[in-house]
């Protein structure tokens, strides 16, 4: 493998978005958008099996961020596909004009190099400007429709956004603060994996304090409790290909961001201990999220408190830590990202052909539209947690994992998980086999990409092949 590897998987989406932002045919800025993201995902798959460059300060490919990479730019390319049959729609109807369109397409293509930018920077600070970036991009993707509520989803998401982000830039500097008495000033002292070397030398209050604020910093932008008010509105407002790489992806980025500094701390003997404070965040997101689950009446935002839920599960998983809980937490956030962009795929085409997203005016879908309804209640059983499917192997890894070495948290865990159980239940007898409610209009999808999601999740519940097993567990021992 060419060492450029890790350039062409930055370069490819920022030219793509470059030159979609000049295609004024929206069909072909669809399949543009389509093979920009294809060649991205083929970039990314060289970083996991051939020769690797080594870190230079601003860029670093090892099994975790590779791993990372592959993941999002597979959804992004399974998202690209499916978003060019539910656009049409929005075309067709007139939601969407064919300028908003072309801006759209840039913007997709924009959004997934910044994701890529933050999994791959060395440099913190370079995470935080690909965190950033992928901020405000998702922000316009959210207001894209110009409707009062969009916009108004959209500024909450900038605003708390913005201030998640601030303290997570503090966070940064903070880190740089205790490096550059040990590395120097200038590059070496945000250079991530030269922080880890060092990091017992480093000051242990300065990185106690930077922690904290990364983990509220970033802790908004994966959505956990008490700043991911901008969730559900970003989720129920915005196009839903938006919705499926913010659940399936731009919440794994900054969790990923997190995981780094999360390292950097544990490796320092007198530093605080971070695992107790994600276990608590993450026990609080997921409880949260499991009893307002019962209270939402929009399916769109339903599913963005179950991405709250999910996220709280894998923070709780690395707040445990060891191998089998960052195995666990590792597997969660694939399977999550892989079932969650499948369900929202379904929810659209749903949306489409009822003409609502509210769970009052959905329902009866086995009889007016049963390949919608076998689609969404294949990935409401996985993302509930029930086997065969991959969620359940995860979750049962997390809990057994955490019954093990912290005992006491695992119950609240398991009573989280019984309480959304309870929920996702409820919602999926009623739209799948209620009264049908709304007229059921025909629907054009792209379906391959939501069969291959779920495809892939059922085959990890059933069984997962050893080299896979095997790379988790590398990929794990780097989180200690």
């Amino acid at each position: 493998m060419s060492t450029s590897a890790p350039y062409a998987v930055l370069l490819v989406p920022a030219a793509a978005a470059l030159g979609l932002a000049f295609v004024r045919d929206p069909k072909l800025g669809a399949r543009l958008n389509v093979a920009a993201s294809l060649l991205t995902f083929l970039a990314s798959l060289a970083l996991l099996a051939g020769e690797r460059p080594p870190p230079d300060d601003l860029l670093i490919v090892d099994d975790l961020d590779s791993t990372f990479v592959a993941l999002t730019t597979l959804v992004g390319f399974t998202t690209s596909a499916f978003s060019a049959s539910y656009i049409a729609h929005e075309l067709d109807t007139g939601r969407l004009t064919p300028a908003l369109l072309r801006f759209y397409h840039a913007m997709y293509q924009l959004m997934l190099g910044s994701m890529i930018l933050a999994l791959l920077a060395d440099n913190l600070g370079l995470v935080w400007v690909g965190v950033e970036l992928a901020t405000l991009v998702t922000v316009v993707m959210v207001g894209l429709y110009r409707t009062e509520p969009a916009l108004e989803a959209a500024w909450k998401y900038f605003i708390l956004g913005s201030v998640g982000i601030a303290l997570a830039f503090f966070g940064t500097v903070l880190t740089y603060l205790a490096a550059q008495g040990v590395l120097g000033e200038g590059l070496p002292a945000l250079a991530w994996h030269r922080i880890l070397g060092a990091a017992p030398r480093l000051d242990p209050a300065l990185l106690d304090l930077a922690f904290v604020f990364v983990l509220v910093g970033y802790g908004t932008k994966v959505g956990l409790v008490p700043l991911h008010a901008w969730l559900p509105d970003a989720h129920a407002e915005g196009p839903t290909p938006i919705s499926a790489v913010l659940s399936g992806l731009l919440l794994n980025v900054a969790l990923h961001a997190l995981l780094r500094f999360r390292m950097i701390v544990a490796a320092h003997p007198d530093a605080l201990a971070p695992g107790p404070l994600m276990i608590a965040a993450g026990l609080a997101s997921l409880s949260f999220a499991a009893f307002m689950l019962y209270r939402r009446r929009d399916i769109k935002r339903f599913f963005a408190y179950s991405s709250i839920e999910h996220m709280g599960i894998a923070t709780f998983a690395f707040g445990v830590g060891g191998p089998v809980a960052n195995f666990a937490g590792l597997l969660h956030m694939a399977m999550h990202s892989l079932t969650k962009s499948a369900i929202f795929m379904a929810v659209g085409h749903v949306a489409q052909a009822c003409g609502t997203q509210k769970f009052a005016e959905l329902g009866g879908l086995v009889r007016s539209h049963p390949r919608l309804a076998f689609a969404l209640g294949c990935g409401m059983v996985a993302i509930a947690g029930l086997p065969p499917f991959g969620v359940f192997t995860s979750e049962f890894l997390v809990l057994g994992s955490a019954f093990a070495t912290r005992p006491l948290f695992a119950l609240p865990l398991a009573a989280g998980l019984l309480v959304a159980l309870g929920a996702l239940l409820l919602r999926m007898l009623d739209v799948l086999f209620g009264e049908a409610k709304a007229p059921a209009a025909p629907v054009r999808a792209a379906w391959w990409p939501l069969w291959l999601h779920l495809a892939l999740v059922l085959a990890a519940g059933i069984l997962l092949p050893d080299p896979v097993v095997q790379w988790f567990r590398r990929v794990a021992a780097l989180l200690g």
